[in-house]
């Protein structure tokens, strides 16, 4: 599969595209560009900065990928954006370089990225994961896995947002999210288990149960935190789901979202 340029594109010659790329009219390449096999760029894309793009992404028009970090800190060297395979940017995404020399902005594979959504340097983005139009990621935010970023939802440097959670649109964090919650509001607070992800993921009927078990005592029981996390692992079957939401709790340094 042939590799397709735009006359109009500007693609730097030590940029590396893989084969079956396609670059639309007026995007702009640079030179430590790389992108992988059968990835679409539309029109006036840019991508530049140490970036790397995976196989079968698609980016459209006016995305900006890989311009240097907006953070006053930023003292020079080569930091790095990398983007799994399957990604979808659309229109106006921006996706900053980390901040640090060596340092990664990181969105993983098979993600969608809505219009005008911004991923900050250093920020951490999981597998499978939508953010809406809009959302928009501070500085070393970590989404895990499988979330959900509402529509005009802002999260502040340093937040967490664990696996299968999500969060509903407007939403302000300024905390850590656990995984498999419902956050809303501004201030958030979490209402409830993102139940209908859970079972459009597959988690189990069982699991659920013990899930919204561990719910009860973190948010319904007026337990202090640490009280909680010692009951579910006290009195509630340590499966990995179970383990993994303790475990993200427990190493929470902002708080969670109550």
């Amino acid at each position: 599969m042939a590799t397709r340029i735009h006359p109009t594109a500007i693609v730097a010659p030590a940029a590396e595209l893989d084969e079956g790329v396609e670059v639309g009219p007026y995007s702009v390449i640079g030179p430590r560009v790389r992108i992988g096999a059968r990835a679409t760029i539309a029109a006036h894309v840019v991508l530049d900065g140490c970036t790397t793009l995976g196989a079968d992404c698609r980016i459209f028009p006016f995305a900006s990928v890989g311009q240097q970090t907006q953070d006053l800190k930023f003292k020079g060297g080569e930091s790095r954006v990398e983007i799994g395979e399957r990604t979808t940017l659309r229109e106006y995404v921006t996706v900053n370089t980390a901040t640090n020399d060596g340092d990664v902005t990181r969105i993983g594979a098979g993600c969608h990225i809505m219009a005008y959504a911004h991923v900050a340097h250093d920020c951490r983005v999981g597998d499978e994961v939508i953010i809406a139009n809009c959302g928009t990621l501070g500085g070393h935010v970590v989404l895990e896995d499988q979330v959900i970023i509402g529509g005009l939802c802002g999260i502040h440097q340093f937040c967490r947002v664990g696996r299968l959670a999500i969060t509903g649109g407007c939403t302000k964090i300024t905390q850590d999210v656990p995984p498999f919650m419902m956050a809303d509001g501004n201030p958030a607070a979490i209402h409830g288990l993102n139940s209908i992800g859970l079972r459009r993921h597959g988690v189990s009927e069982a699991t659920e149960r013990l899930l919204k078990q561990a719910f009860r005592l973190l948010y319904r029981d007026g337990l202090l935190t640490r009280q909680a996390l010692e009951r579910m692992e006290k009195e509630i079957e340590q499966i990995p789901e179970i383990q993994h939401l303790v475990t993200f709790v427990r190493a929470s340094e902002r708080g969670i979202v109550r």
